[in-house]
């Protein structure tokens, strides 16, 4: 699993302590219960984990701390997307450094103006500075929230430029036609997908699995997604269950709460504000769940 990101992989959500600092012990206890249920890896302080809330430091502690813990650094990926380059050269260093080999890779935000060129010299630049063939980037394509796209000509011209250091791409647009786009402009990169509900097609088509974030509380209909049985219409129930609200990082954590037990899951970081009380969410994915999923 160490070349790229493949199978089964979670976009983990983020618990909090009190104080709003990190919960590395609970992180590493939801880790291991993904991985029970058959989960190969999970990427830390990707969106789903409320990673641009998180500076440097506070993301490599973490890793010190799961490790620690007992989590394998060959199942933990990264999310390493800063809107300063010098930011995600030194993440991906210490990271290395700790012995993981998977970084999410952001385009550059907030300005929206940036060129195709402007978008690889970028990436180019975190790639040269970190300066380690250790490394294995994945590209994150999630335009609808960072503000900018990835073209797929230079996902296809950093992999040319990189080769296996650019291992993946991650997909969450939620648009099929683009998921084909990335395939066939570089079908050497491992393609994964965050629109649950594309899972299916998406493996079928070459795609290399998932990073999702549903996966949090409905691992098992994510798994029968990967696995290739009929439940793509409870998959994309069940998404709408928790992306039809005013915030999905809020719900999931509030339906995290209810299924634990431990109202410590509800934090989230300024300018999100938690939720009261997610029972109603669960009910509603519990009804989705209860079929047998054959």
């Amino acid at each position: 699993m160490t070349e790229a990101i493949r199978g089964f992989w979670v976009a983990s959500a983020t618990p909090l302590a009190t104080d709003g600092s990190v919960d590395a012990a609970k992180l590493a206890a939801h880790a291991g219960q993904l991985f029970g249920k058959g989960v190969d890896g999970v990427v830390l302080f990707g969106t789903t984990g409320e990673g641009t809330s998180f500076n440097v430091a506070e993301r490599v502690a973490t890793i010190e701390a799961v490790l620690k813990a007992g989590v394998p650094a060959e199942r933990i990926g990264i999310g390493g997307g800063f809107p300063a380059i010098s930011d995600s050269i030194a993440l991906s260093r210490a990271v290395l450094g700790l012995g993981l080999r998977h970084v999410l890779l952001l385009p550059p935000y907030f300005d929206r103006s940036v060129t195709l060129d402007g978008i690889e010299d970028a990436f180019a630049a975190i790639i040269d500075g970190v300066a380690d063939d250790r490394l294995r980037a994945s590209l994150y394509h999630i335009p609808q929230v960072s503000g900018v796209a990835i073209p797929t000509s230079v996902a296809a011209n950093l992999r040319k430029r990189y080769g296996k250091v650019v291992a993946g791409l991650k997909d969450s647009s939620g648009d099929f036609k683009q998921f084909q786009a990335f395939r066939a402009a570089a079908p050497e990169l491992a393609i994964t997908v965050g629109n649950e509900a594309d899972i299916a097609r998406a493996v079928a088509a070459g795609g290399a699995g998932t990073i999702c974030g549903m996966a949090n509380v409905v691992p098992e209909l994510v798994k029968g997604m990967l696995d290739g049985r009929d439940v793509e219409v409870r998959m994309q129930a069940a998404v709408d269950v928790v992306l039809k609200t005013p915030s999905f990082l809020a719900t999931l954590k509030a339906i995290l709460a209810v299924q634990t037990g431990d109202a410590g899951w509800l934090r989230v970081r300024p300018p999100l504000r938690a939720l009261s009380d997610g029972a109603a969410f669960k009910r509603k994915l519990d009804e989705l769940m209860a079929p047998a999923i054959t």
